[in-house]
């Protein structure tokens, strides 16, 4: 088996490929898409096959494709400021065509990696893979409309085992996003809460939805088990809460909360690290 991993040197990628390697049993074999072969030295020490191109250059797509068996889709365009064109371009446009030439190249299985803010606003309970993807709310931008769109596509495929992997907030292991992301919690409720999930809990989930028979054409939330608070992060990274988010309300407190019990229940999934304290604990920040 020959498993293909796009964004092989974002957050995700750097915390999945080292894990799939480790996994992999004889005749398994690791090949990562890179824009720049350098950034890939790391998994090629570890044995993985390095191919060098742009995801949206469907030929360099397409030759990384060769004697695929599986691809695992974690390139992303999500980070502030990424211009509305490049997120479409690359959450949804470039998905899609992978996701096509996979089914030309006859590829079996695809794992479409999205994220929970897919879901959208005012469900006034945790999400569930049964609800409809309707992006909006307090993070609103192209990214997650980008990537539902990009779910809706691939299953709609022909011939092609999809699985969608919804992630939370990824940290851990080094990413700077959760202190980053003071940038907007500061301009929350204090008591506002939002989901996270370590990168290596992001990892266990994406592997089991690769390897896990009968999961095709499903979606599943990929999360810690305990939502933190803009106040509690703030006191996590040290950082004074502003005065005024102590007076904010929150419009919706379930917004990007969801439900973990289907990958619990049908894929075996259960945290490393079930908080972000167990984390800060473990020295795994």
């Amino acid at each position: 088996m020959l498993t293909l991993v796009t964004g092989a040197t974002g957050q995700v990628g750097r915390g999945f490929v080292p894990r799939l390697l480790a996994q992999a049993r004889p005749g398994e074999q690791v090949r990562v898409l890179v824009r720049d072969e350098a950034r890939a030295v790391a998994h090629a020490d570890r044995g993985a096959q390095i191919a060098v191109g742009d995801l949206r250059d469907t030929e360099a797509a397409a030759k990384a494709l060769g004697g695929v068996d599986a691809v695992v889709n974690i390139a992303a365009a999500f980070k502030g400021g990424v211009p509305d064109e490049e997120a479409w371009a690359v959450n949804r446009d470039a998905a899609l065509e992978l996701g096509r030439a996979a089914v030309a190249s006859g590829v079996r299985r695809f794992v479409q990696v999205s994220t929970n803010l897919v879901y959208g606003a005012d469900r006034g309970r945790p999400l569930t893979e049964d609800d409809p993807t309707l992006p909006g709310g307090p993070m609103w931008t192209a990214y997650p409309q980008a990537k539902a769109e990009a779910e809706r596509g691939l299953l709609a495929l022909d011939g092609l085992d999809v699985r969608v992997g919804r992630l939370a907030f990824v940290y851990g292991e080094g990413d700077p996003h959760l202190a980053q992301s003071l940038r907007w919690t500061g301009g929350w409720a204090a008591t506002k809460r939002f989901h996270l999930v370590h990168v290596a809990d992001a990892a266990q989930g994406l592997l089991r939805l690769l390897h896990a028979p009968g999961a095709d054409g499903r979606g599943y939330n990929i999360a810690d088990d305990a939502p933190v608070a803009a106040l509690e992060l703030h006191q996590l990274l040290g950082v004074d809460v502003p005065a005024e988010a102590h007076t904010r309300t929150d419009p919706d407190p379930w917004h990007g909360l969801v439900s973990t019990d289907r990958i619990r229940r049908e894929l075996g999934y259960r945290p490393l690290y079930p908080t972000v304290w167990a984390a800060r604990d473990a020295g795994a920040l």
